[in-house]
């Protein structure tokens, strides 16, 4: 497996600080964030799952920690829409460029907008996918912030 991801890259290219971490990746497994969790021995609360929706028919992303739900009419108000729905598979793998099971924020092929679950940011330090099935950063989740320019809001049912 590589440790070098356009994730990775894009993180380095913005100078912010990180540690890359494997994993044996279960494609079997029922929530694909909460077996990372468990395979890192850390808790899911520290794990965030990067998840591709529309809201108003627009691509967003969303961050979330990987124990919890995303609500759809949180994630609509978060940016100023009226719906929101999960984006299918295909097509969140044809904007972003990875796999599903690999989607990393960071590095994606193209834009769009992002925001990230408020309670993740009093965490420390946070893991996120790092582009690839079973490879995640560790990294504050401040600078996931910066990076991304994502907008802070609630987005748990």
């Amino acid at each position: 497996m590589s440790r070098t991801t356009r994730a990775t890259q894009t993180l380095t290219k913005a100078g912010i600080a990180f540690t890359v971490h494997s994993y044996d990746y279960d494609p079997g497994a029922e929530r694909v964030g909460l077996q990372a969790a468990e395979a890192l021995g850390e808790d899911p609360s520290r794990v965030l799952k990067t998840l591709m929706a529309e809201v108003d028919g627009k691509p967003v992303c969303c961050i979330v920690p990987s124990d919890r739900e995303v609500s759809m009419k949180k994630l609509a108000a978060a940016f100023g829409g009226k719906s929101a729905s999960m984006m299918k598979p295909a097509d969140a793998e044809r904007l972003t460029g990875y796999h599903v099971g690999g989607i990393s924020p960071f590095g994606q092929k193209k834009l769009v907008p992002t925001a990230i679950e408020e309670a993740a940011l009093a965490e420390a330090l946070v893991f996120i996918n790092g582009g690839q099935r079973g490879l995640q950063v560790r990294l504050d989740p401040k600078d996931v912030r910066a990076v991304l320019r994502a907008i802070e809001a609630a987005l748990i049912a």
